[in-house]
């Protein structure tokens, strides 16, 4: 049974960059331009964990957007990648798949909350 992701953004988003670092360390095994898509995505990863504990620690409403901003980019990139390992067959499929899907999740979830942050002027 699969396990469910817990509600704090915060701790969400930092098990999904832990789990892309482990995964990438076994992607990484292998070298030339798979280690590199390994490094970019961890990088990625990373980041968006890293932009949204900055995100938290915001002195306004402004500087919060920003930085959400930020990890939903990092977050894309993150999905992005991912979709490269699937389409070229790079690393356990399933693993990357469960990544995709929770990289996925977490894009709508800043999707939405930046469209609440910065609605479009009508």
């Amino acid at each position: 049974m699969a396990q469910t992701p817990p509600r704090d953004l915060g701790e969400r988003t930092f098990n999904f960059a832990c789990d892309v670092v482990r995964y990438c360390r076994e992607l990484s095994k292998e070298p030339g331009v798979v280690r590199n898509i390994a490094w970019q995505l961890s990088d990625a990863a990373t980041s968006a964990a890293a932009n949204y504990q900055e995100a938290k620690a915001a002195y306004s409403r402004r500087e919060f957007a920003v930085k959400t901003s930020i990890c939903l980019k990092e977050l894309r990139e993150s999905d992005l990648w991912l979709r490269v390992v699937l389409a070229c067959e790079l690393g356990s499929r399933e693993r990357a798949t469960r990544l995709q899907t929770e990289s996925n999740e977490l894009v709508a979830i800043f999707t939405a909350s930046m469209r609440r942050l910065c609605p479009v002027a009508k």
